[in-house]
């Protein structure tokens, strides 16, 4: 059985998007469909339409999603239709190594979608009408009035949670908090500098508030993103386009910073985040850029500091119990997720929401399918 929907398909990197019919088979035993209510429109995403990330083609993008279960596979035990849900782009298998160990994010899963573009069988679930197959991201491929994911790419979310902030939590909030929480830990009254004020390293400043780090610097180049950085909690900004950032960053801490979060993905500001550093101090790279591209790193400062550079994915998380423990304080009003939350979009003017990404929009774009 299959069921004909509007999804957004790349044909060819560089290409552009298409709204199509595709068709989309009926969930597998361990497998859950989701009718799309929101997907958010995340730099990532941008990376597989230029082919500075590599995926197979034609592609349904789109990894940051949340809606409502409409079907479940025979197997399927952990939700049921009518439950809302987030979608998780790195689904955890249980019994690798990294699983085993508390490390989900490096669960060797992913390596499946990225090598085949199919689900956790390695296998699609769409097809245009003429039967070509078509390929999911990341095992999700939200950028469509519906979605099939494995069991473990979803993850409930508390009555009364709007769907745009669960599809954003799901990846922007989980990657930015989860590197200030995870993968540095306690920093309260400690120095700490972003780079980066999308909706990622908006992120980053709501995790370095609540764990009380200070100050907190943020760096970009668009204004409007470091007013919205000052409203989460950035005790100073420095605007990369009008500022010299090191003499910057000097003036604020004269002796470096405890830790600096690149979440660009670009080697130039990854070495602004590592010579910015205070000896002892580390650097974590959280934000992907293109394939094949390298750090270089002066080899005495790294030794003779004891600097650290470290990467993170996905927040170094548990997305199973992080979620909801975030979302949990979005209703507490803790973490102000709702203030990163930029234009909504008909899945119609999905390129429109594309060209505001990469030109510095505010926020982070909802695309609307329904």
């Amino acid at each position: 059985m299959t069921r004909r929907i509007r999804a957004a398909v790349l044909e060819r990197t560089g290409g552009g998007l298409a709204i199509e019919e595709l068709d989309l088979a009926d969930p597998a035993r361990d497998e859950v469909l989701v009718r799309i209510d929101a997907a958010g429109v995340c730099h990532s995403d941008y990376h597989y339409l230029t082919g500075d990330l590599p995926s197979r083609m034609p592609l349904v993008p789109g990894h940051e999603g949340a809606g409502e279960v409409v079907a479940v596979g025979a197997e399927v035990s952990a939700v049921r239709p009518g439950d809302m849900v987030g979608l998780m782009w790195r689904p955890r298998c249980g019994r690798c190594r990294y699983c085993l160990t508390g490390r989900p994010a490096l669960c060797q899963s992913g390596a499946i979608h990225a090598a085949s573009g199919g689900l956790q069988d390695g296998t699609t679930r769409l097809r245009r009408p003429d039967g070509t197959p078509v390929h999911h991201l990341m095992g999700v491929s939200c950028f469509a009035e519906y979605a099939i994911v494995s069991e473990r790419a979803v993850v409930p979310i508390p009555p009364g949670v709007p769907a745009g902030i669960a599809a954003i939590t799901g990846c922007a909030v989980i990657t930015g908090v989860g590197a200030v929480l995870n993968a540095i830990g306690s920093c309260a009254g400690q120095c700490l500098v972003v780079f980066g004020a999308g909706g990622v390293g908006l992120s980053v400043v709501m995790g370095a508030a609540l764990a009380g780090a200070y100050p907190i610097v943020v760096v970009d180049m668009v204004t409007e993103r470091l007013e919205a950085a000052t409203r989460l909690g950035a005790t100073h900004v420095v605007h990369a386009g009008s500022e010299d950032v090191a003499a910057a960053l000097t003036d604020i801490e004269a002796d470096g910073f405890d830790y600096a979060v690149e979440a660009i993905g670009r080697p130039a500001t990854l070495r602004q985040g590592f010579d910015a550093l205070r000896p002892g101090g580390t650097l974590v790279a959280i934000g992907l850029g293109t394939a094949g591209q390298e750090l270089s790193l002066p080899l005495n400062p790294l030794v003779q500091r004891e600097r650290r550079v470290v990467g993170s994915l996905y927040g170094s998380s548990n997305p199973q119990l992080d979620v909801p423990k975030l979302l949990s304080l979005y209703q507490a009003g803790r973490l102000p997720i709702d203030q990163l939350v930029g234009t909504h979009y008909p899945l119609d003017r999905i390129d429109d929401a594309v060209s505001d990404l990469i030109g510095g929009a505010v926020g982070r774009g909802i695309i609307v399918p329904a």
